[in-house]
């Protein structure tokens, strides 16, 4: 199956009300769930929250920040998660690494490919890297087992297939607004690709690197790149882009349901289900 679920919306609601949404999205028929890890929950005890509230459903961090742990500890986390669940945990890896620019990605995979634990290796899970540039996408084609991009429209989806080589796994984010209320449904998607022009600079580059203007980037983002990195109109057009990125390369479409409160979306889980069907 090609379609997961994507979602930050798990950190503001209780873990009872999160085991019941894992459990609907897999009832559903998604593929995967992913998460991202920011001010929240801790990426490794989150995922071993929604694997408990699941039987065969993919769990995956999207993406464990390498500034919260020691690579020993992610290795052990992963491994132990891995054990528990067979082949249901995928470690995505990402964000700042511990020591700043004395450490390399490169390094801190070294590291935990040294890890020596009680935990055998064969409980490694599979993991993928937050890799948007070509050096990136590089890595995460030679030292993991693909990359795992967010907030990318099917261009970058192209690049990154075309980069890595046949082989990687690639599981993409796409995010989408389901809203009555066209003008809402727009403010929505204008927001969430603000914040990210506005505060990550590496999103910023990544756009550039894909021909977007300054003037693309200004303003919280042209209607042009609110067009590009999220799908807000209805549902046939959110089927258009999960297809635009499967086209492009991706193994998997990762999709992001945005609203406008802290409610965990699953309504826009249940409309989107057809899809994976």
């Amino acid at each position: 199956m090609t379609i997961g679920i994507w979602t930050f919306a798990f950190d503001g609601n209780d873990a009872g009300a999160v085991r019941a949404a894992a459990a609907e999205a897999e009832s559903l028929g998604y593929a995967a769930l992913w998460f991202g890890e920011y001010r929240g929950r801790e990426a490794f005890t989150h995922a071993s929250l929604l694997l408990n509230a699941t039987t065969q459903l993919t769990v995956g961090t999207g993406i464990a920040r390498f500034s919260e742990r020691s690579p020993i500890a992610a290795e052990a986390a992963g491994r132990t998660l891995n054990e528990a669940h067979p082949c249901r945990f995928v470690l995505g890896l990402g964000g700042h690494l511990p020591g700043g620019a004395r450490t390399t990605m490169r390094e801190y995979l070294d590291a935990m490919d040294a890890v020596d634990l009680a935990v055998s290796g064969e409980f490694r899970p599979r993991r993928l890297l937050a890799a948007l540039g070509p050096k990136m996408l590089e890595l995460a084609a030679e030292r993991t087992d693909g990359a795992h991009p967010y907030f990318v429209p099917p261009e970058h989806t192209a690049f990154a297939r075309e980069t890595m080589g046949p082989g990687a796994y690639l599981a993409v984010e796409q995010a989408v607004v389901l809203d009555s209320d066209p003008l809402r449904a727009k403010r929505i998607a204008r927001e969430h690709v603000a914040q990210y022009v506005e505060l990550a600079p590496h999103q910023r580059a990544n756009l550039r690197r894909l021909g977007y203007s300054d003037d693309d980037l200004a303003g919280g983002g042209s209607d042009r790149l609110v067009d590009a990195i999220v799908a807000y109109r209805d549902e046939e057009e959110v089927a258009g882009r999960i297809r635009a990125h499967l086209e492009a390369g991706a193994d998997q479409v990762c999709v992001q349901v945005l609203s406008a409160g802290p409610e965990i979306p699953v309504e826009g889980w249940r409309r989107l289900a057809p899809l994976v069907r």
